[in-house]
This record gives structure tokens, sequence and C-alpha cells, in this order.
């Protein structure tokens, strides 16, 4: 014959954390934010690099908004940025690989630095300690990033030096 265990009850401090949910209408709504934010930075459709300053805190920024490949419904964009004058190593920026939906009017964060396909969710820790919900983070960073460059950017004149 066998016994029947009972577990022990859990104490009162020990807390589980629930796994990360997925909020899709939240992320496509982020999403969607980011391709209108991009469709007010790309002005002219027909050119393949977008230039433009920021200048914050004494510093100036240069913005780098480059085409890497168009087709009928999707462009890919890279997001850059440089310091012009005294730069700083522990302020330099990622490089966003960026792709707009023109079909779904959406746009989202391809790679950062190497970092390609991500995935909605991840389990946490893993190999990469990606956070769990890492395409989101990312995606969210580009629209506060896109603010940034919409509230005080201007472009340069043709006499401006890099």
């Amino acid at each position: 014959m066998f016994t029947l265990r009972v577990s022990k009850p859990q104490p009162d401090y020990v807390t589980y954390k629930e796994r990360y949910k997925v909020d899709l209408p939240l992320q496509m709504a982020e999403c969607e934010t980011n391709y209108a934010r991009l469709n007010k930075l790309l002005t002219d459709k027909s050119c393949n690099e977008f230039r433009f300053i920021v200048a914050r805190g004494g510093q100036q920024w240069l913005h780098l908004l480059r085409v890497l490949e168009r087709s009928p419904y999707t462009t890919t964009l890279e997001l850059s940025r440089t310091s012009i004058g005294v730069s700083s190593e522990w302020l330099a920026m990622p490089k966003l690989t960026l792709r707009m939906y023109h079909d779904a009017k959406l746009a989202e964060v391809l790679a950062w630095e190497g970092h390609k396909r991500l995935r909605p969710r991840y389990e946490y820790p893993n190999r990469s300690m990606y956070q769990s919900d890492e395409k989101y983070q990312l995606n969210r960073f580009l629209g506060e990033w896109l603010n940034l460059c919409l509230e005080h950017a201007f472009t340069p004149d043709a006499n401006f030096q890099f």
C-alpha cells in the first residue's frame, strides 16, 4: 500500500513571480505611435538619408536616419546618434534597426547593436539576460527617442560643419 504525501504549506513571505504575459494591444499601440512619429520625421519619402540635430544640455547630437531597404509594403531603417564635438564612450547610443509596415501602419525595432530576432517574451533568467519584456522595452525606448527628436530637433543648414 502507499501513503498520501501532504505538501507543507508555504510560509507567507514566499512569493512567486507570475510569468510575463504579452500585452498585445499595448505593444500594437506603441508600434502605431512610432509609425506616426517616424512619418513626421521622414519628410521627403524619396530621400534615403535624414540628418537632424538635437541640442540638449549644452551638447549637440547628430541623428542619422538611413533607409536600408524599401519595398511596397515595408521600409527598413537604421537610426543612430553621434555627438558633435566632445564625445564620451558611456554616452553612446545604440544603433537601432527599424521596420515600418505601411499596410498595417506599424513600426517596430528589429535589432539593436547586433541583437536580432527579438521575441515578444523571454523566460528569465536566460543566456542573453534579456528582460521578459525586452521587445516592448525597445519599442518604448524608440518612442521616447523619436519624441525627443520631434520636440527638439532642427535640420542643419548647408553651411553647418559636421
